[in-house]
């Protein structure tokens, strides 16, 4: 069962969606409906944050409640999800 949860999006993500929002609630059950809600809303982006395999894409990362999530990690109401992309540099 669906249930409300709060995202966080990165603000390198947000460049390429005008519109979106930096935090957002959505209802879901799974990290998979949260990126299913954000493609709705938001047409490409789960292709951005997920690959074909399925799995999150690797200069991805998804945390709930600070804990490291996939796509199958279930979703508690009021959780936390946080969406990160990957930093670089020497």
């Amino acid at each position: 069962m669906s249930a409300p949860v709060r995202v966080s999006l990165p603000a390198a993500l947000i460049a390429l969606f005008p519109g979106a929002p930096c935090e957002l609630e959505l209802s879901a059950a799974t990290i998979a409906e949260v990126l299913g809600a954000l493609d709705q809303r938001f047409p490409g982006m789960r292709d951005r944050l997920a690959d074909s395999t399925p799995r999150v894409r690797r200069h991805i990362s998804i945390f709930v409640n600070g804990e490291r999530a996939s796509l199958q990690t279930p979703l508690a109401p009021g959780a936390e999800v946080l969406v990160m992309t990957a930093i670089s540099g020497g």
